[in-house]
């Protein structure tokens, strides 16, 4: 995943930037990085975040810096932002972006001309390179921006940041969200819409799907109207966004109450406690408790002190062998106890199960399982949800080419989608008996939606039943 922020200003933009940016760090656990414009020019600092936080890692980039415009972000991959010299002028660019067509793409780019990309480990193309590239097979900047948001195959938000000005632009389906604040002498673009209000900003507006606008100090000027078409990420609801975000006026806080409400009054269930996988399922579990009476407990609580989440190594066993250490039992409300525990969804499941066995080792009676959204059949198109290298890794493929035999096909997986159905039962079942919990039961997928509010055909619901 990823998020960024900018900021123009009349004063000096650096403070606001730099806590904007951290504000950020819940999206991405590689890279980060921040571009201020002042009189001397450009002033850039990326640094990698895997193994301490943004902000200690760029304490002292933001002594020295100083400029009256910043962009910066916290990426899941590439290194960025870019400072790009190009026939639009100098410019600095960062995206949140997920590209499936970049070999289609650097194909045509290098038959028009293009003479090289600079590799990244592994042999990638650093995607917002591309975006850069894409943005400058065009005459001027807006047509090129249009331009890199209809070529791409996935999904892309643009920051681009010049001598003019900072031109944000919202991926054409609106996947993710762009969001401008505004305050006396400075306007602020960001992904998330709470980054900016400890920093004295208010809601200004939010761009639509493919709108293109550019903030200067004093103005925000739309240069691109939205489009009719939205596909915003259900996810960002479910567990990407932080509780104090909001998205398309929605609050992911009470979202997840209302998630967890609807999956409570469709349980039959007795436990003696309900209790969240901290910590994104915390609030669908309040929000399950509240509504069925059962009292809301904390069996385990997540170590943070120094396990931020951008501690968090790229390789998947290093992952969920932190990740199992950072839980810690409170074993006088687990023993001889039947616990419901709610996790924001099952993926691979190895963490769950871990999770599991902990808490039966630590004296459970019994462990119910309640994921906050329906079981994720596909591998997500449009956002780095995850880093699986196949739908394989997804425990709902596994078990259903086992039960199967191989023959899986976009009918068949229809069939599993669906909660009244024989196969979709039978999945679940053989789930449940894998990980060894006492029972398994999803949330459904209309239920889900409903939780969230706006009109269904607004959310991208393609990682639980295939549509686009």
């Amino acid at each position: 995943m990823g998020g960024f922020f900018g900021v123009a200003s009349r004063q000096d933009c650096v403070f606001d930037l730099f806590f904007g940016i951290d504000y950020h760090s819940h999206l991405g656990t590689k890279r980060g990085g921040m571009v201020v414009y002042g009189e001397d020019g450009f002033d850039r600092a990326i640094h990698n975040i895997e193994n301490s936080p943004f902000r200690t890692k760029f304490d002292k980039d933001v002594q020295k810096m100083s400029g009256i415009m910043g962009i910066g972000c916290i990426s899941d991959y590439e290194p960025q932002p870019l400072l790009v010299r190009s026939h639009h002028g100098t410019y600095a660019i960062t995206t949140v972006s997920k590209i499936n067509n970049v070999k289609e793409l650097s194909k045509m780019l290098f038959e028009n001309g293009h003479s090289h990309f600079l590799e990244m480990s592994g042999g990638d193309i650093n995607a917002t390179e591309l975006i850069a590239s894409l943005i400058n097979q065009k005459r001027n900047l807006i047509e090129g921006i249009r331009y890199a948001l209809d070529s791409v195959d996935g999904s892309v938000s643009i920051l681009l940041m010049n001598d003019k000005g900072i031109y944000a632009a919202r991926d054409k389906y609106g996947r993710t969200p762009v969001v401008i604040g505004k305050k006396e002498d400075a306007f602020c673009v960001s992904f998330e819409n709470f980054a900016y209000k400890n920093l004295g900003y208010t809601d200004y507006k939010e761009l639509g799907p493919g709108e293109v606008a550019v903030i200067t100090d004093q103005s925000c000027e739309t240069l691109a109207g939205p489009g009719p078409d939205m596909k915003i990420c259900t996810f960002l609801w479910v567990y990407y966004g932080y509780p104090s975000s909001s998205y398309e006026g929605i609050s992911v806080e009470q979202m997840r109450y209302d998630c967890g409400k609807k999956m409570a009054e469709r349980d039959h269930v007795q436990p003696d406690i309900v209790a969240g996988v901290p910590d994104s399922g915390t609030a669908h579990a309040i929000g399950y408790a509240n509504e069925s009476g059962i009292p809301f407990s904390r069996p385990f609580i997540k170590y943070t002190p120094t396990w931020p989440r951008s501690f968090m190594p790229t390789i998947q066993s290093q992952r969920n062998l932190i990740a199992k250490m950072k839980l810690l039992a409170v074993e006088d409300l687990i023993r001889d106890k039947s616990l419901l525990l709610i996790d924001d969804s099952i993926v691979r499941g190895t963490q769950l199960r871990e999770t599991t066995e902990f808490l039966y080792q630590s004296g459970a009676k019994e462990v119910h399982i309640r994921p906050a959204c329906p079981p994720l059949l596909f591998g997500c198109k449009y956002l780095n949800f995850s880093r699986s290298s196949s739908e394989m890794d997804l425990i709902t493929r596994r078990v259903i080419d086992r039960l199967e035999e191989g023959n899986v096909t976009d009918e068949i997986l229809k069939e599993y989608a669906d909660p009244e159905s024989p196969k979709y039962e039978r999945m679940i079942e053989e789930i449940r008996k894998e990980l060894n919990f006492t029972s398994l039961r999803f949330n459904r997928l209309d239920d889900m939606l409903e939780a969230v509010g706006i009109d269904k055909c607004k959310l991208c619901t393609y990682c639980w039943n295939g549509r686009e």
